[in-house]
């Protein structure tokens, strides 16, 4: 199946390309910025540049597409809701669908189905009220949101398509999200109950929600909102509790909800609205949840102790003229931004194989490091991998796969690292480092087009 998607570079985007890819569906991503498309997605992903606010999609996305799945837009969870942010969360909902709807109105075929986010803040505050798909939306901005986000959606019922509306809730899931701000202050023991803790948080794994989207594509039994959320809501305190298990620490700072409204303004009603939503209509769907327990889903969460990047990119080369290439130190150079000034200054053997020490020099921010790799792993052809032993990472690993596709050269980058500092690093740094990585590999990216092109 041929799957257009929209808001793919995202955190829930990135994880539902991969999920439709081990399903074995064909993905065509709409985006406005197509070098973090590049470096964030599968080489397999076709790529095309749109803009919502001009309302402009190239006519050649749709073609053959079977299925839309819609995620555009902006992160509601970031900054306070100034009246300028609440217009910018509003517009990217409404104007991208506006948009996608347009492209579909003029698209010669249609697909069969568009699955679209949505979200369960269309219920607001409703305390211990269980909320199913029919229950009243609230009357407040956020809510409105919501509504007038799935009234749009549903437009795509007047052109014969099958439209679905998954109201998502708190997605939990490694490296992102909103554990990425939870998790560092819970290790570090600084956690604690949100208000009154008496709030119920519906939530779901990202994991299982990117799974969902691929079951509400391929069932063609499903139409109109069902609640993307686990089986088990739970309280904000049960959350605190389970979330201090796992990471083993206790728990000592409880957040006054006065604190938070203060210090977050509107935006604190996220945090602080009550909401037990019922996840039964996508249950009896069929849908079978991989974690759907709170414990399961934060024990797999918190199990991964490392960050990560996955990039491809594919070269008109052949294999052994690519893995030559890579094998050159000298060739790393060219490959990294001036800015970094990178320098290689001594290596341990003249040809580089299993073993072999590499010292470089380089800049970040103007900070001069030294840096040392080791090659772990040297299968020519095949793969090599070197690790960081000195350098400004805590922990670092970088493999390298080539694989002969479409009579060139497939190329497989995957680093996980630990930022400096520890857990403080990741509070206070881990979203510049990620951003630095992404900046550096796309300039590489560029510059490999360039040299084997």
């Amino acid at each position: 199946m041929r799957v257009l998607v929209t808001g793919a570079t995202g955190f829930i985007g990135n994880k539902v390309v991969k999920a439709l890819h081990k399903q074995g569906h064909q993905t065509i991503v709409l985006t406005r910025n197509i070098q973090k498309a590049e470096v964030r997605l599968p080489h397999s992903c076709q790529v095309f540049h749109w803009d919502p606010n001009e309302q402009i999609i190239p006519e050649e996305a749709f073609d053959h597409v079977n299925a839309v799945i819609h995620l555009a837009g902006e992160n509601i969870a970031e900054g306070r809701w100034t009246s300028e942010k609440k217009e910018q969360i509003r517009g990217s909902r409404i104007l991208s669908t506006r948009t996608l709807m347009k492209g579909l109105r003029e698209s010669k075929i249609k697909p069969d189905v568009l699955v679209s986010a949505s979200a369960v803040g269309i219920y607001g505050d409703r305390r211990d009220e269980i909320l199913t798909e029919n229950s009243a939306k609230d009357c407040g901005w956020l809510a409105d949101v919501c509504y007038l986000w799935e009234k749009e959606v549903s437009k795509a019922q007047e052109m014969e398509i099958r439209t679905v509306a998954l109201r998502i809730g708190v997605v939990l899931g490694h490296d992102g999200g909103a554990m990425e701000k939870m998790l560092p202050p819970f290790r570090m023991a600084l956690g604690g109950n949100l208000g009154d803790g008496k709030q119920w948080m519906s939530w779901i794994h990202l994991d299982d929600l990117a799974d969902m989207f691929v079951h509400a594509i391929d069932n063609p039994d499903l139409s109109g909102p069902y609640n993307a959320v686990t089986p088990h809501p739970v309280t904000n305190k049960v959350f605190t509790e389970t979330l201090a298990k796992v990471v083993n620490r206790p728990v000592f700072f409880p957040v006054p909800g006065f604190a938070l409204k203060i210090a977050l303004g509107e935006m604190s009603t996220i945090l602080l609205n009550s909401q037990y939503v019922s996840s039964d209509r996508i249950w009896k769907s069929g849908f079978k949840f991989r974690y759907p327990t709170l414990e399961s889903a934060l024990t797999e969460i918190c199990g991964h102790s490392y960050h990560e990047l996955k990039m491809e990119q594919w070269v008109p080369q052949p294999l052994d003229k690519t893995f030559s290439f890579f094998k050159k130190c000298e060739n790393l150079e060219p490959l990294t931004p001036d800015f970094m000034n990178l320098k290689i200054v001594d290596k341990s053997t003249d040809k580089v194989t299993e073993g072999t020490t590499i010292d470089y020099q380089l800049r970040l921010h103007g900070i001069p490091f030294s840096w040392q790799s080791k090659i772990t792993e040297w299968e020519p052809n095949q793969r090599f991998a070197d690790i960081q032993t000195k350098g400004p990472y805590s922990f670092w690993h970088h493999k390298h796969e080539f694989e002969e596709k479409n009579g060139g050269t497939l190329l497989k980058d995957h680093v996980t690292y630990k930022v400096p500092f520890g857990i403080l690093g990741d509070l206070l740094a881990n979203q510049f480092i990620k951003k630095d990585l992404e900046d550096i590999f796309s300039y590489r990216r560029s510059k490999i087009n360039e040299l084997l092109a």
